[in-house]
């Protein structure tokens, strides 16, 4: 009897404890923790309502600053207070996965078939897919329309007319072509590149593209805008962009190349402005541009991944996405939306759209990172005469190969 009364009561012991380890996981699979840029959150709102009552979850929002989430990822994941879901630009995925930030996803053909081709290459690192696109993001040119009532077609003329706006005073076109990411569009359509390209179509690490005659041919043409005095010199260096802003919104400037996140700051200062593609190059070629996509990804520390794709799926589907853009402005990377009327009929998103057909993905793998700071350093020193374009860009190259071996060859990158 005492056998069998020990036996019973391990037995209820053992059934409590499965019970509540039932009750546990079902406990964990109902909530999800999404990390939101900030003021973005209100975009998802509905949508997020909606998914807690489909799926009968409680999903908590929380916002951080968009650029440095996944620094944040990095303590809390292994902490066990990370989130599920997190909001990062695509150029991150490369050290994310490598640093087992980010969980693969595997999504249905159908869905990925919504986005945009470049969008969803811009989430994919070696083959696999890690994210879902929220919005993309390129540099447009924006003008003040009661300076120049239309933007000239050709950069060319964009140069003549901005000599005749310094000789009343004021300047034409303001552009931070003393860093790359501003100037790629212009190196890229000249010839020359940040990284080619393996037979498979990913990034060659070992093969830096920055000084080759192309490259060098934009370089020249950066050299140019300075050496003629259409660009201040204040525009030069990190306090440049400042600069760039106050000049415009101070009506001394009458274009600038910018991207959508300044299209309420100056609607809020008061400009009349209209916002179109960047101009053709005097080669012929559309000025190309970085593509920034924003992705939502899921942690690899999330205990609810499964339901954490379902999220993004959801909050990025056609009705949600058009609903994001209405609040939020961020331009969604869904096909059927460019046609959309609330995106032709919008000046900003339209250009924006228009651009990124001739923009190129940001690399994502984790060699970027080597290339930023020398790269401004050549443009700025081309940008103040200091060196010319050719020994600047090849100083870069020198310099990229080196960080790249130093940082990146023990790790079979």
């Amino acid at each position: 009897m005492k056998k069998r009364t020990l036996s019973s009561t391990a037995k209820a012991v053992a059934l409590a404890a499965g019970c509540a380890l039932t009750s546990f996981h079902v406990l964990a699979q109902s909530q999800l923790l999404v990390w939101e840029d900030i003021q973005k959150s209100v975009g998802n709102a509905d949508a997020t309502k909606a998914f807690e009552k489909q799926y009968d979850v409680k999903v908590t929002v929380q916002e951080l600053p968009y650029g440095g989430q996944i620094e944040s990822l990095r303590m809390d994941g292994p902490a066990g207070t990370g989130p599920d879901v997190v909001n990062l630009p695509h150029d991150q995925i490369g050290s994310a996965v490598v640093q087992g930030l980010l969980a693969p996803l595997q999504v249905d053909q159908a869905v990925l078939n919504t986005f945009t081709d470049s969008a969803v290459h811009a989430l994919t690192y070696k083959g696999q897919l890690y994210g879902l696109p929220k919005a993309v993001e390129t540099v447009v040119m924006v003008y003040n329309k009661d300076l120049m009532p239309e933007l000239p077609k050709t950069m060319e003329e964009l140069f003549t007319a901005s000599k005749k706006f310094r000789e009343e005073g004021k300047y034409g076109l303001l552009a931070k072509w003393d860093e790359i990411y501003y100037a790629y569009g212009i190196i890229h359509a000249m010839g020359g590149d940040i990284f080619g390209k393996n037979n498979d179509g990913s990034y060659n690490a070992n093969s830096v593209l920055l000084n080759t005659p192309g490259a060098i041919q934009g370089g020249e043409y950066v050299e140019k805008f300075f050496k003629e005095k259409v660009f201040p010199r204040g525009i030069i260096g990190e306090s440049g962009l400042n600069a760039v802003d106050s000049l415009f919104t101070g009506r001394k400037a009458a274009v600038v190349q910018t991207g959508p996140w300044s299209f309420q700051p100056y609607k809020e200062a008061g400009i009349n402005y209209g916002v179109a593609p960047l101009p053709i190059l005097p080669n012929g070629k559309h000025m190309g541009s970085f593509m920034g996509v924003k992705s939502y990804s899921v942690s690899s520390y999330s205990h609810n991944k499964a339901l954490a794709q379902k999220y993004i799926e959801f909050i990025n589907n056609y009705e949600n996405s058009k609903r994001r853009f209405e609040l939020t402005g961020e331009v969604p990377a869904v096909k059927a939306l460019i046609e959309d009327p609330i995106i032709k009929n919008n000046e900003g998103a339209r250009a924006v759209a228009m651009q990124a057909e001739y923009a190129t993905p940001m690399p994502s793998i984790p060699e970027m990172n080597e290339v930023w700071a020398p790269a401004n350093s050549a443009l700025q020193l081309i940008a103040t005469g200091k060196l010319d374009p050719k020994t600047a860009l090849n100083n870069a190259v020198e310099a990229i190969n080196m960080q790249i071996e130093a940082n990146h060859a023990m790790m079979g990158l």
